[in-house]
């Protein structure tokens, strides 16, 4: 089978790098397009093209998955796909679904980190909407971060091995993968309000930990294929919006 075709913003992670873990933790083999320059193939101009001709349904935005004739947007949706494919999820349908209402509630936790620093209009600078960020982003790491993440650390609980166990038992799922990238995340753009949270999340922390070490996981994350975060990114560390 010919390698994936991967389609997202040259420069970031964003949403595209909660496939990027998933095809690094299954060994997947794909080509990350936008990445790659013009002349060859890639770039933005590459992007547009796959979401303005390549699919009978076209995609809104990326990420975007090429399987073959298969054109797949959609974070929960893509990773549903590899996640059946290639074993990177339960194989009984009950855990299959239980996997994508994971991922999607990691959908919503990352468009409300987002709206933090862009909470009236995507399309405009930060610094145009900075006040109501600020108001915004204060909700978020009173309210929300809490919220979210001691909802996966009941989701945790009661597994075989607590502080140690993968969401669906002994090997790790797409989930585990998206749940290290939204700790990891948090911890770059809120570190205080993560600091306040940490102590009440031991198993998210043993689990972003455990996903760390995974070796396709620790190879991927140390190549230069795996992107620092940055201020042009969902998680952008502003220390104005970070104030407790």
């Amino acid at each position: 089978m010919d390698p994936y075709q991967l389609y997202y913003w040259p420069g970031l992670q964003g949403r595209g790098e909660f496939i990027r873990l998933a095809l690094a933790e299954g060994g997947i083999d794909y080509v990350d397009v936008a990445r790659r320059p013009e002349a060859e193939g890639g770039g933005v101009p590459s992007l547009l093209r796959v979401m303005r001709e390549g699919a009978s349904v076209p995609p809104l935005a990326p990420p975007i998955l090429v399987a073959g004739e298969l054109v797949l947007a959609q974070v929960a949706n893509i990773l549903l796909f590899l996640g059946r494919r290639h074993g990177l999820a339960p194989s009984d349908e009950a855990g299959l679904y239980h996997a994508n209402q994971l991922q999607l509630t990691v959908a919503d936790f990352v468009a409300e980190v987002h709206d933090t620093h862009h909470p009236i209009a995507m399309g405009e600078a930060y610094e145009t909407q900075q006040v109501e960020a600020k108001r915004r982003a204060a909700y978020f790491a009173k309210d929300r971060i809490g919220k979210y993440l001691g909802y996966f650390e009941r989701v945790l609980e009661g597994r075989d091995s607590p502080g140690g166990a993968y969401v669906f038992g002994a090997d790790p799922s797409y989930v585990d993968t998206s749940l290290f990238q939204i700790m990891r995340g948090i911890e770059y753009a809120f570190p205080r309000a993560y600091a306040r949270v940490e102590p009440e999340v031991p198993r998210l922390r043993a689990l972003r930990d455990a996903i760390a070490s995974r070796p396709r996981i620790a190879a991927y994350l140390g190549s230069p294929e795996r992107l620092p975060f940055r201020e042009n990114g969902i998680f952008r560390r502003y220390p104005e919006l970070d104030e407790l």
